[in-house]
């Protein structure tokens, strides 16, 4: 017997919770990954790792927040935690691989489409073992070529959001990109749930109230990943450098080099010596002995 699907079964509830939970995911992952390029240091490898794990574990939030609202009707559904956790791990490692290629290997076209693919196939690959890991009294079918788009659709999702990461500037405009990559990401869910068809197999009378319900199970299992992304932004929130972005003193100048010679170190300041003017004090150092420099141009005025 086909089983009637409800993909809204709370109204627009679902779809915007999980929609809102990508987005933190994914600004997160993206701030993380902005700081890993754009200034090497020896936590570079931490931030990458910070945002890898934000972006899988939003994108695994969003996923089953969403399955909240999946219904099918006459078939209660329940969840086995082993696979369900099993797929968060494969969200975080191969949004991981992809986060890590383009880390190390430079914003190039090849490690970007590289990236993005197996950052893709991640995003995939989570939300169908997640569905391997649904029980029901019944069979699940897909419509391969409705699976196929989904893929496709989260390929160039991972891609762009990698693009975004490396080519977007300011945290407005990397708030902009982290909505782009909720909507994309809440679009491939749905248009894999769109692939599903349920059959159903006779239930016995006794078996119509077994197991625990969708929300009863996946809310507490919810509460650990939901924690972690608000630890994450606390995180964020903390380093000027991903809120405020690049002081003046450490932007590149129009000649490639920057403003004060190495970057991230701002102009020492020194204090004048005894009859020396203030003005002079951090342009030009004092001669030997405290006496204060004559400019050469001082000799030209002289009438020899």
């Amino acid at each position: 017997m086909q089983g009637t699907v409800d993909g809204f079964s709370y109204g627009l509830v679902t779809p915007v919770a999980a929609f809102l939970m990508a987005c933190l995911g994914g600004a997160l992952g993206l701030r993380c990954t902005t700081r890993s390029l754009r200034h090497h240091d020896s936590f570079k490898a931490g931030w990458l790792a910070l945002g890898a794990t934000s972006i899988g574990t939003g994108i695994w939030t969003m996923h089953f927040i969403a399955m909240i609202g999946f219904s099918v009707q006459h078939a209660p559904i329940s969840y086995d935690r082993p696979i369900t956790f099993a797929s968060l791990a494969v969200a975080i490692v191969m949004v991981g691989i992809g986060i890590f290629i383009v880390g190390y290997r430079g914003a190039t076209p090849l490690t970007l489409v590289t990236g993005g693919t197996i950052t893709g196939l991640g995003v995939a690959t989570m939300h169908y073992l997640g569905m391997a890991g649904m029980r029901l009294h019944g069979q699940i079918e897909y419509d391969t070529l409705t699976v196929a788009l989904s893929v496709v659709i989260a390929v160039v999702a991972a891609t762009s959001a990698l693009w975004a990461a490396v080519s977007v500037h300011g945290f407005m405009a990397s708030l902009g990109a982290s909505l782009v990559m909720g909507l994309a990401v809440s679009g491939m869910h749905y248009t894999a749930m769109a692939a599903v068809h349920v059959e159903l197999h006779d239930m016995p009378a006794a078996a119509g109230g077994a197991g625990d319900s969708a929300t009863s199970l996946l809310l507490p299992m919810l509460v650990g990943p939901g924690v972690f992304l608000l630890l994450a932004a606390v995180v964020v929130m903390f380093d000027p450098l991903l809120v405020m972005g690049e002081p003046d003193w450490q932007r590149p100048t129009a000649r490639g080099g920057y403003r004060h010679g190495a970057p991230g170190v701002p102009v020492p300041r020194r204090v004048p010596a005894y009859g020396e003017p203030a003005y002079r004090s951090s342009a030009r150092p004092a001669a030997r002995g405290g006496r204060r420099p004559v400019h050469r141009d001082a000799y030209r005025s002289q009438d020899w």
